[in-house]
């Protein structure tokens, strides 16, 4: 079986920048223990996989270690190869996934997503953390990801987690996040549905952009909607290619 899979930079309009996902555009599903293996394979943060339904696209996203609830960067990604290729004279997908309805819109150059916010918990700075990441958090807050605000973006920037300790921390992920100076905050790993109403709050503003702190950098614009956060961004394909499977 052969199967049509899309590597998309997502948040930003030059490849080898922002964050890369893999899509890829079935028919039907396939078996969960398939899609598993070739997100493994990839051994890319995310996989997407996706397959109409009726006018809208039911969309699941895998890492390597298995599916996950919501991925921001790779449903980007899935609207713009289905906008790009699939749907050319569309300007609005809806998908059916895990975290509900998520609704992609684009407007001139930018994809614009409609994701739910993460509720966030304030928890206690811990020396593990500090021992971890490198630097002591001065908050850590906790929604589906563990997020840890730190005193500056040099700290975000120059961190480098343990990842022995990082298996011992909760949390599904670990959010790095500050104040930033050009930009409203700047993040390490992928979780502004964490990040933006943490900021949102704080800087008490609705409109943020939000820089991407990883070595391929990427930019978001971002605004809080309540218990909703809009994400938008650029998108660039890398590849297109065909992957084989077993029937």
């Amino acid at each position: 079986m052969k199967l049509k899979q899309y590597v998309v930079d997502a948040f930003t309009d030059s490849v080898f920048k922002g964050n890369p996902a893999a899509v890829c555009v079935l028919p039907e599903w396939l078996p969960d223990t398939l899609m598993q293996d070739i997100a493994k394979e990839n051994n890319l943060s995310e996989t997407a996989f996706t397959v109409k339904n009726g006018e809208e696209y039911e969309l699941r996203w895998f890492t390597p270690g298995g599916e996950i609830d919501l991925c921001g960067h790779a449903t980007l990604g899935t609207a713009y190869v289905l906008m790009s290729f699939y749907e050319p004279n569309c300007s609005r997908i809806s998908f059916q996934t895990k975290s509900g309805r998520l609704v992609v819109k684009k407007v001139n150059d930018l994809y614009e997503m409609d994701m739910p916010a993460y509720s966030l918990t304030r928890v206690p700075v811990t020396d593990e953390m500090e021992q971890t990441i490198g630097f002591r958090p001065l908050e850590a807050w906790m929604g589906r990801d563990l997020v840890c605000v730190m005193e500056n973006e040099q700290q975000v920037i120059q961190a480098s987690p343990d990842d022995e300790n990082l298996k011992e921390l909760d949390g599904l992920l670990l959010q790095l996040t500050a104040k930033g100076t050009d930009y409203d905050c700047v993040t390490r790993t992928l979780g502004h549905c964490h990040v933006v109403p943490l900021w949102a709050q704080k800087l008490q503003k609705s409109d943020l952009i939000a820089f991407q702190a990883s070595k391929r950098s990427g930019v978001l614009y971002c605004h809080m909607d309540n218990d909703r956060v809009i994400l938008a961004g650029k998108a660039a394909l890398y590849s297109k290619a065909e992957i084989y499977v077993p029937e």
